[in-house]
Parts: structure tokens; sequence; C-alpha cells
């Protein structure tokens, strides 16, 4: 039996073809018995979030996720991230990607890089469903107003690999209706967070990992713009959390038995290597190069959490700008732009509001997961009972 899980649709005029949408799932933001990070105490920073306090607080930016349950061997998914609502490849946003440890496969990344610029939606699944989700987008994209003309189109597609609890990654699960879903169903919303969409057959830390998001709003005299985050986890190394090193007193991490034992050295399920993916949005009218420096500060925010950026993950940030003032008309003779300067005290915020939401999003992303099992395994969800007990140790 296939569970396709998604958000409720508010579509766009040029979303509609996308496809007959049916009636909303109600999907809550975190699972009965779960938990994010601020219900812990954990508030990275000292900028506040936002009303939902996810990457959908930057106004346009839109979320919607496919969770695909078959049988005892399929757990996986893809969710999509929408710039806004309009047609992305008619009016494309400024972005960059940055790589942190490029053990993983960005399909499109390299014409971001080139030109500075986003032309699709954003997608995120499994690894070998990377080809599929984006043949998929492009059949779909192809098909609205105004693309009648177009020969060429630059997909931009993420991917961890879910192969444990997604015992059937070599099927390649992922149909084209599941992606149709995703995007019809990506609305201005609370996110839900944990084991859905491209987080549900996810491990981070060795705990079942997941999607989380968070975001941080900057006072007016910062400029008052909006930073938002989402992320895959599906990565490892020595989980810290607020500064407490939960990992180690919780004895799960990749050099547990190494450290007892030298004559075995083989890791336990904590083992470090894995991808995340971190999708960074912002309503600051930033260029792309100062994207790709809004970026790099996400990669602070992954390593507050215990990651070292292991030889076996894959570690890419998104990041693109809203701002109206930013964006691009595919067929503008000359761009005319208006955008933060490089000296502005704004961006040292936007930096800090980058580096503190994607550490908590890491953190809404394992404390949301539930248990999960297929025949791959089982991979349980971290007691939030004995992290908390580790945080109040530490405070």
């Amino acid at each position: 039996m296939t569970t396709t899980r998604r958000l409720a649709p508010v579509l766009a005029p040029v979303l509609a073809l996308l496809i007959a949408a049916a009636p909303a799932l109600a999907q809550p933001v975190v699972p009965e018995g779960r938990a994010r990070a601020r219900d812990l105490g954990v508030a990275p920073g000292v900028l506040a979030p936002g009303r939902w306090n996810a990457i959908t607080d930057v106004a346009g930016v839109r979320v919607g996720h496919t969770t695909v349950v078959e049988g005892d061997s399929v757990r996986t998914g893809v969710t999509a991230i929408l710039p806004h609502a309009g047609n992305l490849y008619r009016e494309r946003v400024p972005a960059a990607v940055v790589v942190g440890n490029g053990f993983g496969k960005l399909l499109g990344s390299t014409q971001v890089g080139e030109l500075g610029e986003l032309e699709t939606p954003i997608l995120l699944t499994c690894t070998l469903c990377v080809w599929r989700a984006a043949d998929a987008m492009v059949d779909t994209l192809l098909t609205l107003p105004g693309m009648e003309r177009v020969r060429s189109i630059n997909p931009l597609v993420g991917e961890t690999n879910d192969g444990t609890l997604n015992a059937a990654i070599r099927s390649r699960p992922l149909r084209p209706e599941h992606v149709r879903a995703a995007l019809a169903g990506a609305r201005e919303a609370p996110v839900a967070m944990g084991s859905v969409g491209a987080g549900a057959g996810t491990v981070a830390f060795g705990w079942k990992g997941g999607i989380g998001s968070s975001s941080r709003v900057l006072t007016r005299g910062l400029g008052g713009w909006t930073v938002g985050v989402l992320v895959q986890s599906n990565f490892g190394g020595v989980l810290t959390v607020g500064g407490a090193r939960v990992g180690e007193a919780l004895g799960r991490h990749p050099f547990t038995r190494a450290l007892a034992d030298s004559a075995r050295p083989a890791p336990p399920p904590g083992s470090a290597d894995g991808s995340i993916v971190i999708v960074v949005a912002t309503d600051a009218p930033l260029s792309d190069r100062n994207l790709r420096r809004l970026a790099s500060r996400a990669l602070l925010g992954l390593g507050r959490t215990g990651s070292y950026a292991s030889n076996g993950s894959g570690d890419y940030v998104i990041a693109f700008s809203t701002a109206r003032e930013v964006r691009r008309a595919f067929d503008a003779p000359r761009l005319s732009t208006t955008e933060l300067a490089n000296d502005g005290g704004d961006l040292s915020a936007l930096f800090a509001a980058a580096a503190d939401a994607t550490e908590e999003a890491i953190y809404d992303s394992i404390f949301a997961a539930t248990t999960v099992t297929s025949r791959g395994g089982t991979v349980q969800a971290i007691p939030l009972d004995r992290v908390r007990e580790v945080l109040g140790r530490k405070r």
C-alpha cells in the first residue's frame, strides 16, 4: 500500500495546471509525543523567530511534501520549496550554492553557480530518485503558460541517501505523481517536520532524522529582513545541542566503540557519514555573490550541532532571495536591481540569522522525527526525556 501525505494546496494561477488537487490531508507540524527545539528550551542566538519559525516566514516561500510508504521496503519522499508563486523560469531569483563536503549529487548546481540564479523550484529527495524527480518537474513545468517555446531548463534537485530505511532505494520508487503532488501542495504555511517528505527515511546522528525548519526576523534597526532555513538531515557526528554533548552522554557517536576498545574500531549506528541539504531563503535584496556569503554561514550552524563534515558526507547549502528588487526576467536585455551594500550592518545580522536558524532547524529535524521501521531495520527517534536530562545537567 502507498501512503501519500501532502500539505493542503493553495494554488496560484500559474500552478493550476500542475495537477487536479485532491482533498487536503491535515498534517501537524510535529507529531504527537515529539517536540521542537524550543519546547526543550533550546533557542540558538539572540534574534527572534518568525510567526511559524519556519522557512515559510519569508513571504512568498512555499513548501510541499509527499511522503511515500510502500509495504515494508519503501520509506522515502520528496519535498518541494518554491521561492514564489509565479513562474520561476520567467521570473528568476538570485541564488547561490555552497559546498561544505561534496560527497553527493546536487543536480543543476553548476548552472546556478555560473549564472547566479534559480529558474525552477527546489526539490529534495533520495539519492537514486534525483533524476526521476528532475524529469517529473521538468515535464510539469513545460506545461505551464508561457513555456511553449522553452528548449532548455535547469532543475535544481538535492538528495540524501535514505537507503537503510528505504530498503527499496534501488527500485527508485519516486513517481511523477509524487513530485506533482509536492509541487501542487506547496503552501505558505507552517511546515510539517520530522519523518515527512524527503525526510521520511533519513538518519541523523544515529537517530531518526528528517525535515526541520526555522527562521529569524531582524529588528527594524537591523533592516527588518527575514531569513528562513529548511534542512533535510541525514548526517552524523557527535550530536551537540546548545553546547551540551548529547551524543556523548547517550553513548551514540562514531567513535564510541573505538574509544572503548581500540581493537574494535567499527562504528556503531551513530556513523558520521551521510548528507545534509540546507536551503536558506531571505527577503533581503541580496546579489548572488552575497547569497553565497550568506549560504556559507549556514555551515557554521551545522558545525554547532556536532558535524565535522565527514569524508562520506555531502553537505550542501542553497540560498536564494525573494526580494522583487533583485528578481530577473528571463528575457531582460539588462538587469536593473537594487541590492544591499557590502559594507552595511544588515549583512552581519543576516549572517547571524542564517547560522542560528540552521542550527535550530537541524535540532527540529531530529526532535520532531518519529521511529521508523522497514525491512532495512528500525531507526529509533531520539529519546526526548534523555535529551532533557542532559540539557538539565549542563544548565
